[in-house]
């Protein structure tokens, strides 16, 4: 992890467009365009025409894709670039939030406020489902960046306060908090919490402090990867068991 790097890229793609534009007309995809610069700053190995598709970056016969969301996007990708390249896919994780409202007439900044949420990367487990068939290929690694962001939304709503149903413009990065990657089947392990042992999904949910519904995804894609076994059941549960590495 490169903090001032980091720093760099959003000086380059953020800072200069906002003096330059406002802060109401950057571009869509800013925090994909900062993490790109990031990870790979010669443009020359930006955006490469590969095997029919487009790499976000390919450079010493490795491809890097950056996914904001909508993994299945990849499949297709994956299904071609794999079985000739290491694929790394990254995926952006908002740290800390902030909600900027912006005027979309002048693109001024109107009000700003911290989300009390805070991420984490099992909120990537919807998006890694969509490509769950792929995640034991030996040639993929996956790279969670935990970035603080500046989230703008436009006030045209419905509402009086023009909130409600109000669009959302773009995240801009402020700062590299941490990372995480993902790089063999056996790293997925840590997402499992060691005091955990015959345990269900509601009890897994509990101890990483995530919805139900994210916990029954995350332990299915344990499960087809082989990182835990079902060893059992409590009522209508599936009682679950960390397998031993091999």
């Amino acid at each position: 992890m490169d903090r001032e790097a980091f720093d760099r890229a959003i000086r380059e793609i953020v800072y200069e467009e906002r003096e330059r534009y406002g802060i109401g007309t950057l571009s869509e995809k800013t925090v994909h365009a900062v993490v790109k610069h990031y990870l790979e700053p010669n443009a020359d190995y930006h955006e490469v025409p590969l095997e029919g598709f487009v790499a976000d970056i390919f450079r010493d016969e490795t491809v890097t894709e950056i996914q904001t969301a909508n993994f299945n996007k990849l499949r297709r990708k994956l299904e071609r670039f794999l079985p000739l390249y290491p694929v790394t896919i990254v995926y952006p994780v908002p740290a800390t939030k902030w909600v900027i409202w912006v005027d979309p007439e002048t693109g001024l900044e109107v009000s700003k406020r911290k989300s009390p949420k805070k991420g984490s990367p099992y909120q990537a487990f919807r998006e890694l489902y969509r490509i769950k068939p792929f995640l034991a290929h030996p040639n993929l690694r996956v790279l969670f960046l935990f970035i603080d962001m500046e989230e703008t939304k436009l006030l045209d709503g419905w509402s009086r306060d023009k909130k409600r149903g109000a669009t959302k413009h773009d995240r801009i990065p402020v700062g590299l908090v941490d990372e995480m990657l993902l790089e063999r089947v056996e790293d997925y392990r840590m997402m499992i919490p060691p005091e955990l042992s015959n345990f269900t999904t509601r009890e897994y949910a509990k101890s990483t402090k995530i919805p139900l519904g994210q916990a029954q995804t995350a332990l299915n894609i344990f499960h087809f990867l082989e990182v835990v076994e079902r060893v059992g059941k409590q009522g209508n549960s599936y009682l679950y068991e960390v397998r031993e590495e091999r």
